[in-house]
């Protein structure tokens, strides 16, 4: 469905992503995972075609991503981008102006999940109701992949429940879910796979199930192995 082969993005002398290559396919959930600044977020901007390669490409079905392609990929960024002047339900308009997919209906419900009123001015959000409207905007599209940035980031425990349960909802077999955190154990129990990045480098894939069944361990475990003190891949 979405594939990267051989991705490199340099911002002068510093290699943000090297040569990366990683395929997407639709009925899983993925995570991207790494502490901040390890790359994934420049890696999921070139993959909605915001920032460009300085070598490589992405692919979306075959063909390199294009205004077609991202018709159909749901990108939700870390920083907040509504206008100052606008509330929830301009939100919800201003959505519904540039995406077909999108569904008032089920941005509705997940406001009313969220708790988030259509008055209220998203210059007054918290940092929390932020990305619990940042969340429930970007899943009311119905797009075929989803590239969620940090989608926890703010969000109080009980608040993640409902914004797990709403990406979960999202899943079925003709769609790709993709997560980008550094908050490993909230992530361990619905995704499929884990794409650990470091430094740039995608250093190791691991099949969660797999990896629990084979070898008794957990994501959070081989995380703590990557980048704990003495990670050394």
């Amino acid at each position: 469905m979405l594939e990267c082969r051989d991705i490199v993005k340099k911002y002068g002398s510093k290699t943000a992503v090297d040569s990366i290559s990683l395929k997407i396919e639709s009925g899983r959930i993925y995570a991207l995972l790494g502490p901040n600044g390890s790359g994934k977020t420049t890696l999921m901007k070139m993959a909605i075609g915001l920032v460009k390669p300085s070598q490589g490409n992405f692919y979306y079905n075959d063909s390199p991503i294009g205004p077609d392609s991202r018709r159909e990929i749901a990108y939700m960024s870390t920083e907040p981008y509504f206008y100052p002047w606008m509330n929830v339900k301009d939100v919800g308009d201003y959505y519904a102006d540039f995406f077909e997919d999108f569904s008032m209906k089920k941005f509705e419900k997940l406001l009313e999940r969220m708790h988030l009123e259509k008055s209220l001015k998203t210059k007054s959000l918290s940092s929390g109701m932020m990305a619990k409207l940042k969340i429930a905007v970007t899943m009311a599209r119905k797009a075929k992949v989803y590239l969620l940035d940090e989608p926890l980031n703010g969000i109080d425990l009980l608040a993640r429940d409902e914004i797990m349960t709403s990406i979960i909802e999202a899943a079925d077999p003709d769609t790709a879910i993709v997560l980008s955190s550094h908050l490993v154990d909230e992530l361990e129990k619905i995704i499929d796979t884990a794409y650990f990045i470091k430094d740039g480098l995608l250093v190791k894939t691991s099949q969660v199930e797999e990896l629990r069944i084979t070898e008794g361990k957990s994501i959070v475990d081989e995380y703590r192995e990557i980048y704990g003190q003495g990670g050394n891949m």
